[in-house]
């Protein structure tokens, strides 16, 4: 669990979205395509061997194409709800993503949207600022609760990461495993800015703490990167539970063996908990091949 920048299980048709509680959770869906691609996603989260509760929660939607993860803080069930109001928002205000993402990639404006997909994904991300902040404001039990996000929006030819705070998103292609998000933490900012090595950093007594989390502030600004997806790429979100236990060698490794896509999600969240399993621990796994 991050610390804050001083920071129902519903299976629906077509619908994914789960919110990760006390116990482990193991789900895979069914295959969706686009027109040149098939996509299969498999998810799996664990409280790990320390914590007594679960904040971290997931969902997506592959008839949107939308995945989510996200890591909540606060005190007292203040992380629990601000990682699942979240998600809730993020797949209800990104609901009919794909039929926008397809206008965009054809060139085709929609005047029921305001700007590109980029735009379109930012201003659902300060809607979920926005309505996780109004509600800690109204609860003095859940005042300075937030939640970092990481989220894969899907169009025809390409896909957008999102992020906000240390939840992260890589891609796993031949060439290697390659992060996709930078992190918004104190820590990640000083290694590149050259003021921390590595080294000191994974040592550093500070790594907890984020500069960027939704809720903990009125405005927060999403980093929005756009990908060109291929047959055979495999996209892992994961919550620091994953990476704070595990290096990135390791994380590869396991993605690489072979078994299905919850397979590989179980493996990674077993691996982590035996490096110790201090955090809750959180994998969403999309494949990507052609379509038939």
């Amino acid at each position: 669990m991050p610390t804050a920048p001083r920071r129902t299980d519903d299976v629906l048709e077509g619908v994914f979205a789960a919110i990760a509680r006390d116990v482990h959770y193991r789900w895979v869906l069914s295959i969706v395509s686009t027109a040149t691609l098939q996509y299969t996603a498999a998810a799996v989260t664990d409280r790990g061997r320390r914590r007594a509760s679960n904040e971290d929660a997931f969902g997506y939607s592959v008839e949107d194409g939308v995945y989510v993860v996200c890591d909540g803080m606060g005190g007292a069930a203040g992380g629990e709800v601000a990682s699942t109001l979240a998600v809730e928002e993020i797949l209800r205000l990104l609901a009919g993503f794909r039929e926008t993402a397809l206008r965009e990639e054809a060139g085709r404006s929609d005047a029921s949207h305001s700007g590109d997909v980029p735009s379109i994904v930012a201003e659902a991300v300060d809607a979920a600022n926005t309505a996780i902040h109004s509600r800690a404001q109204r609860s003095l039990r859940l005042n300075g609760m937030g939640t970092t996000l990481v989220a894969v929006v899907v169009g025809e030819e390409r896909l957008w990461v999102v992020n906000v705070g240390d939840s992260r998103c890589y891609q796993l292609r031949s060439r290697g495993l390659r992060a996709c998000t930078e992190d918004h933490s104190l820590i990640e900012e000083q290694v590149r800015m050259g003021r921390m090595t590595r080294a000191e950093a994974a040592r550093s007594p500070l790594r907890h703490i984020i500069t960027r989390a939704l809720g903990t502030q009125r405005q927060v600004t999403p980093d929005v990167f756009e990908l060109k997806p291929e047959p055979g790429d495999m996209y892992l979100l994961c919550s620091d539970g994953l990476t704070r236990e595990l290096a990135d060698g390791e994380i590869e490794r396991i993605l690489r063996a072979e078994g299905t896509l919850e397979e590989r999600c179980a493996a990674l969240v077993e691996a982590a908990n035996r490096s110790g399993g201090q955090d809750n621990i959180t994998c969403v796994l999309i494949g990507v091949s052609e379509a038939a």
